[in-house]
C-alpha cells in the first residue's frame, strides 16, 4: 500500500494529531550564539542565533528529544525542523550551501524518532512530514514602499529553492511534504511547480499537505485573499492529502475559517492553531486543556480530519488534544465539485444561476498583434495594461494565451 493509500484509511477512521511547535520547545532550551555555531561552526563570520534550523546540525541530541517528546504525548504525525531551510531563507546567515543537508539532517532526526515510536506501539504508526515553511521573501509584495512593482526575489529562485529543499527532505525519509503558514499564494504555487517537477524527476510521489494563514478577522490571507480563494489557487496540488490552516489566529478565532473551509473541501481539512493571540509579551496564553477543548467541539463539528498545534504549543497541549479527540468521528469530506472556479482576491464560481461573465480575450498572443509584439518585446509593463484596461472595462476574468510556437 502506498503512502498516501495508508493515510487516506487511517484519515478515514480516526483524526490524526499534528505534533506542536518546534520553535517553542527550542526557546526552552535558552541556546546561545555558541550553541547555536556548534564546533563546526564556530568560526563562522556572522551571528548564527535564532537559525533554528542550523540545530539540526549542531544540537541534534536536542531536536531529536523535542520529536520525541512529542511523539510521546499521542502525535501522530512529527514535523521537521525546517521551516525555514531553503536557500532563500538561509542566505540571511550566508548559509545557502547548507540548505540541503539542513533538510536531510532533520529528517532524518525526524524519521528516528518516528520509527522507535512506530516500533513500541506498531497499531499505532507515525509518520514524518517535511515542513516546507513560507520563505522570508514575498512573490506578491514589493519589500520597497517607493516601488510597488518591486519583487526581492523571482519566481524561478523560490521555486528552485524549494526544488533543492524537497530533495532533502525526501532523501532524508520524510513520507509527507507540507507547504505550512502560506500567505503569500504566489510562492506556494511556486513550491507546488517545485513539488510536481521533482515528482516527476525523481519518479516518486509523496502525499502533500496545504496549509494557509488566515491574519486577521478579515478572514483573509495577507496578500487578500478569502478561504475559498486560496482554496480554489492551490486546490492543484499534486496527492492533496490534506488542506487546512495554521498560525496567526488562537484557536476559538477559527471557527469561521475553518467551517468554510470544511464545506468547499473534498479533501481532508487540518486545522493547528496558535496558543492563543500573542500577549503583550510576546507569549501565549491558551491552557492545554482550553485548546484541546475548543478543537474537540469543532471535530464534534464535523471540521476536522487533523489537529494539532502552533506557536507557543507544547507536548502538554498535543497531549490535552490527543485525549480530547478521542473517538471523535472524523469530518467526512463533500463530493468532488467539477464547476469551473477561478479566483483572485475573491473566487468565481460557473454556478448554474451565474449571470453572464465577461472574460477579457485581449492579452492573447495569436488574437492580438498589440499584446505579442509587446510580449516579444518583453514590454510587460505596457502588456499589463492591456489586461487592467480589460478588468476597468468590466470583466471579470482574463484569458492570458501564449500559445505560439516561437514564444519562449
Amino acid at each position: 500500500m502506498s503512502r498516501l493509500k495508508e493515510l487516506q484509511s487511517l484519515l478515514a477512521s480516526r483524526i490524526l494529531i499534528l505534533d506542536g511547535a518546534m520553535g517553542t520547545m527550542i526557546q526552552r532550551h535558552a541556546f546561545a550564539e555558541e550553541d547555536f555555531r556548534g564546533a563546526r561552526f564556530a568560526g563562522w563570520e556572522s551571528s548564527l542565533i535564532g537559525n533554528n534550523d542550523l540545530l539540526s546540525l549542531t544540537q541534534p541530541a536536542a531536536i531529536l528529544d523535542i520529536h520525541r517528546s512529542y511523539l510521546d504525548s499521542g502525535a501522530d504525525l512529527v514535523s521537521t525542523n525546517t521551516f525555514n531551510a531553503q536557500a532563500v531563507s538561509q542566505a540571511d546567515y550566508g548559509m545557502e550551501a547548507f540548505a540541503y543537508e539542513m533538510n536531510v539532517a532533520s529528517a532524518q532526526l525526524a524519521r528516528k524518532a518516528a520509527d522507535a515510536a512506530t516500533s513500541a506501539t506498531p497499531d499505532k504508526p507515525r509518520f514524518v512530514v517535511g515542513a516546507i515553511g513560507p520563505m522570508n521573501k514575498t512573490l506578491s509584495l514589493s519589500p520597497d514602499v517607493e516601488d510597488p512593482g518591486f519583487r526581492g526575489v523571482t519566481f524561478d529562485a523560490v521555486r528552485d529553492a524549494y526544488s533543492e529543499q524537497i530533495r532533502g527532505l525526501v532523501d532524508g525519509g520524510a513520507d509527507i511534504l507540507l507547504v505550512e503558514t502560506i500567505f503569500d499564494t504566489l510562492n506556494a504555487k511556486a513550491a507546488v511547480a517545485a513539488l510536481r517537477r521533482f515528482f516527476r524527476q525523481a519518479d516518486i510521489v509523496l502525499p502533500v499537505m496545504i496549509s494557509g494563514t488566515i491574519v486577521d478577522q478579515s478572514g483573509r490571507t495577507l496578500v487578500g485573499q478569502t478561504v475559498e480563494a486560496f482554496w480554489t489557487s492551490l486546490a492543484h496540488a499534486p496527492e492533496l492529502l490534506s488542506f487546512g490552516l495554521n498560525c496567526a489566529l488562537g484557536t476559538e478565532q477559527m471557527r469561521t475559517f475553518i467551517q468554510e473551509l470544511s464545506r468547499i473541501a473534498p479533501t481532508p481539512t487540518s486545522l493547528y492553531p496558535n496558543a492563543g493571540l500573542p500577549n503583550e509579551m510576546g507569549g501565549y496564553d491558551e491552557s492545554p486543556e482550553h485548546m484541546a477543548t475548543i478543537l474537540a467541539e469543532y471535530a464534534r463539528d464535523g471540521l476536522l480530519n487533523i489537529a494539532g498545534t502552533c506557536c507557543g504549543s507544547t507536548p502538554e497541549h498535543t497531549k490535552a488534544l490527543t485525549e480530547a479527540l478521542d473517538g471523535i468521528a472524523p469530518r467526512i469530506p463533500p463530493a468532488p465539485d467539477h464547476r469551473t472556479r477561478l479566483a483572485g482576491l475573491e473566487p468565481l464560481v460557473f454556478r448554474s444561476d451565474l449571470n453572464f461573465v465577461n472574460i477579457g480575450e485581449r492579452t492573447n498572443v495569436t488574437g492580438s498583434r498589440r499584446f505579442a509584439r509587446l510580449i516579444t518585446e518583453d514590454d510587460y509593463e505596457e502588456a499589463l495594461s492591456v489586461a487592467r484596461q480589460q478588468v476597468e472595462n468590466g470583466a471579470q476574468a482574463i484569458d492570458v494565451n501564449m500559445d505560439e510556437g516561437l514564444l519562449d
